[in-house]
């Protein structure tokens, strides 16, 4: 009976979040041959719905169960910090998106040097990115989670399956409207389930963290920690900063407000939450190692079934399953977009039906993630694995955007050498060789440092100019961050 209840409660929640945004896309006309439209919700959403899908996509399985996985006070820096790359974006880069009408964020790129060739490149850094590690990442952890708290005896992979035929049919039926709407309505339901178990957690170990040893209640980690406390002061800020600042996922809900402000309004609002998730995100893996011990990334799973009552449980799968599906097809959609934006309709047809492209990607990149989960099933801890892996393309990236952004007469040659002398540094520092045993974070600083360097050396010693056009674009329209504030208005 009880299994029932939890059952009936997760599917009616599932279908009635469906049904409301099914309904609120069917009153909005759409033109099928608009990529903004499809992409970016015809440019609409208003501050709340980019708030709510920004904290949606960021805050999925892979967050809740991996940081909480963690089980150690030390995670709440990544969410901490993550206030810093909001501010950036909203004060100084979305006004640049928005001043050239960017469909993606690498569309800047092209639009500074007047090549087709670094936008093209970035945009394939970012799929390989998403299709190799965070879309099998979100399949996994949201799959692990399922099994854990519903106690399941089913292999992950056939979970991993119905999420992503689930986040699939969002991303290719509903486009970015969808995605958002549903994003905002499962993000209440979040952020009140997530609080409850909180409250339920602490309640269950009587307030009391007495037992709980101090490494894991702290915020200043040693040398052997996941997160050295020095590397607050290198890595971690340029990691929030290409998360929120250039991440097609996160930035495309900005640039799909009605305006500046909106995306503004909508980016504070965000940054609100972030000082409010440490609690849902940290707190239960804390909670779970005085109760459990050491049990990793089946800690959040595992408490949330024990202290939650039947009917509610099912309730809170079901935010988590549009949790999971959140990043899931906000992911689909961002690599069909770029694919199709940056891509196709550059080199192969400019007149291309975007949704009929977009659904090919989508598929595309929803069978890849799946063979790839497995692999992840094999990762000790979710949340460290997964930031270390996207230094392959993160910090390449943004020392693409820096040299674009910061600096005048940067040859374009100079920043696709760049971008592969980026990935092929951090691939030695990952996989070859660990210079003085230095943390990752410190090495992803190393890595977007020696880029930025060796980009702009080439640009002079090498190259000497940019290409007629090129300058003629850096001289007409200046990107420095310094010069964008007056844009806002």
């Amino acid at each position: 009976m009880d299994a029932f209840i939890q059952v009936s409660v997760f599917l009616g929640l599932t279908l009635l979040v469906a049904l409301i945004t099914y309904v609120r896309c069917k009153k909005v006309k759409r033109d099928p041959n608009d990529t903004k439209d499809y992409f970016l919700a015809g440019g609409g959403l208003n501050w709340v719905v980019v708030a709510g899908s920004l904290m949606m996509t960021n805050i999925s399985a892979e967050q809740i169960v991996g940081m909480n996985g963690a089980q150690t006070l030390l995670v709440a820096w990544w969410e901490i910090a993550a206030a810093i790359g909001l501010l950036i974006l909203a004060k100084w880069l979305i006004p640049i998106y928005y001043k050239y009408n960017c469909t993606t964020t690498t569309e800047l790129l092209e639009r500074k040097y007047n090549d087709k060739g670094i936008r093209a490149m970035v945009s394939v850094l970012f799929m390989l990115g998403y299709a190799f590690i965070l879309l099998p990442v979100v399949l996994y952890t949201g799959s692990l989670f399922m099994k854990s708290m519903f106690g399941l005896h089913i292999p992950i992979i056939v979970i991993a399956i119905l999420f992503a035929v689930a986040g699939a049919v969002y991303a290719i039926f509903g486009g970015l409207r969808a995605i958002a709407i549903s994003d905002t309505l499962n993000g209440v339901g979040l952020i009140v389930m997530s609080l409850i178990v909180s409250y339920l957690a602490m309640n269950a170990i009587h307030w009391d963290f007495s037992g709980i040893p101090a490494s894991s209640l702290t915020l200043i980690g040693d040398n052997t920690s996941d997160i050295p406390w020095p590397t607050l002061f290198t890595g971690m800020i340029f990691i929030q900063i290409f998360y929120w600042g250039t991440n097609m996922v996160i930035t495309q809900r900005a640039l799909a407000a009605k305006s500046v402000r909106e995306a503004q309004k909508g980016l504070y609002g965000a940054v609100f939450t972030k000082f409010l998730t440490p609690l849902v995100v940290v707190l239960p893996g804390i909670v779970a190692l005085k109760l459990y011990g050491d049990v990793g990334d089946v800690a959040y799973g595992k408490l949330v079934g024990d202290i939650l009552p039947h009917w509610l449980s099912g309730a809170f799968a079901a935010v988590i399953a549009g949790a999971v599906l959140s990043s899931f097809n906000s992911c689909l959609n961002s690599a069909a977009a770029l694919y199709t934006c940056d891509i196709h309709q550059n080199y192969f047809n400019a007149d291309a039906d975007p949704r009929k492209i977009g659904t090919r990607v989508a598929l595309l990149f929803t069978v890849l993630s799946l063979c790839l989960v497995p692999i992840f099933a094999k990762a000790s801890s979710i949340i460290a694995f997964l930031q270390q892996l996207n230094g392959l393309y993160s910090m390449p990236v943004l020392a693409a955007f820096i040299c674009a952004l910061m600096f005048k007469n940067v040859h374009a040659t100079a920043i696709k050498i760049g971008l592969v002398f980026g990935v092929a540094l951090y691939s030695v520092f990952t996989f070859v060789w660990q210079p003085w045993g230095l943390h990752y974070i410190h090495l992803m600083a190393i890595t977007l440092a020696a880029t930025v360097v060796f980009t702009l050396m080439l640009s002079r010693l090498w190259l000497q100019y940019p290409s007629t056009e090129s300058a003629r674009i850096s001289k007409t329209e200046p990107l420095a961050l310094q010069d964008r504030v007056t844009m806002i208005d």
